[in-house]
Order: C-alpha cells, then structure tokens, then sequence
C-alpha cells in the first residue's frame, strides 16, 4: 500500500511542475530605528502589560532577586540548572530543572515560581523572546509555575522587532513574552494564567 503522506506530496508536485518560478522576496523593511533609550521604553512597555519591572545594578542581583521573592512569599522557586549560582540565594529551596533530571509536571505546578535570563527582549514592544537557551531551561519551566522572575541584562535589550530577530536563531524553541499570561478570547473578559504565569516580574539587569 502506497503512504498517503507520499501520494499526497507527488501530487501537489505534479499540480506545480508547471508553475512559474517564484521571485525573490524583497526584504527592504525598516530593520532598526531610532526609540530613545531603549531601557526606559521597555521598562515603560512591560509595565502597561501590568507587569512588576525594576531597574537594578547587575552586583545587587541576589539582594534584588531575594528581596522580589521575599516581597511575593515565594520559597518553593524552580529554575533552570545553568542559572548563574550567584543568583540564588536566601531562604529558598530551589529545584533545579535539566536534562538528565527533568521536574515532573506536578513539581513545575507545585512551586511558588520559576527564575530564568532570557535571550533577547525587545523595547517597543515589552517582550522578553526565550529560546531555551542559558540560564532560561525547557518551555515547560516558564509555562507551568504562576509567578515568572527574569532577569533580563541590559545589553540584550534591542529597541525593534528586526532587531531581536536578527539576533535569534530560527530553528530554536522561541517563546514571546508580552506580560502575564492573558486572553479575552470569551466574550471580551480578560483571563489571566490560561496560557502560562499569571503574575511576572522582570529585572532589569545594569
């Protein structure tokens, strides 16, 4: 018996043999513009999203990440297992979440909150683009848990879309992040957690 995927496939071959060429597409977008400093504009952005976001020093990282933690109640926290160590610290318990020692669903659900970087974020619009990359662990990690901390360094904030994508690999797990989980799918009311954390907080590294 023939695969239907492979029948399928030769035919739409065979539709298109005749097509003609398809031309190039023309990418002349604007790639960069000028939005002024591009730390106040994404701090600016994130907190429309009704989103907590701080301004620190990189040195005061552990005092601010604590005192965030602190300011939450949350002691139970995942993260990913190349988190800086530096970063953690206080009266936590931390599980680290890897590779070879994946958390379980229920232990991702069960924690007061998850701790990453992130791999880009993007002024105009406040979002934070995740990639599975150092120091932000599986997709899972920043989904499941309510309460989502980043840690976003100053030098890798872009002022436009273009920009970001440009810095991004295509064939990575990319996550953006506009704000808390959100939807007004069901007759215009606003659902927060449907999606991933309701509540997030980002720390402006500098």
């Amino acid at each position: 018996m023939a695969d239907p995927r492979e029948v399928v496939l030769r035919r739409i071959r065979a539709a298109l043999a005749d097509s003609p060429p398809v031309p190039p597409v023309v990418r002349d977008y604007e790639v960069a513009r000028d939005v002024g400093d591009v730390l106040d504009l994404f701090a600016e952005r994130v907190a429309d999203y009704r989103a907590v976001v701080r301004r620190v020093r990189v040195e005061a990282l552990p005092v601010e990440i604590e005192a965030s933690l602190r300011a939450r109640g949350a002691r139970r926290l995942v993260a990913p297992v190349d988190l800086p160590g530096w970063w953690r610290g206080g009266e936590v318990v931390w599980s680290l979440d890897g590779p070879a020692h994946p958390l379980s669903v229920r232990a991702l659900d069960r924690a007061d909150g998850v701790l990453t970087g992130c791999a880009v974020a993007i002024a105009e619009t406040g979002t934070i683009v995740l990639d599975a990359g150092p120091a932000q662990g599986r997709r899972a990690l920043t989904l499941l848990p309510d309460y989502h901390l980043c840690v976003v360094r100053a030098d890798q904030i872009v002022g436009t879309v273009p920009e970001a994508i440009a810095r991004l690999d295509p064939v990575r797990p990319l996550t953006f992040v506009s704000g808390p989980s959100a939807t007004s799918d069901i007759e215009l009311d606003r659902v927060e957690g449907v999606h991933g954390p309701r509540n997030l907080e980002v720390l402006i590294a500098h």
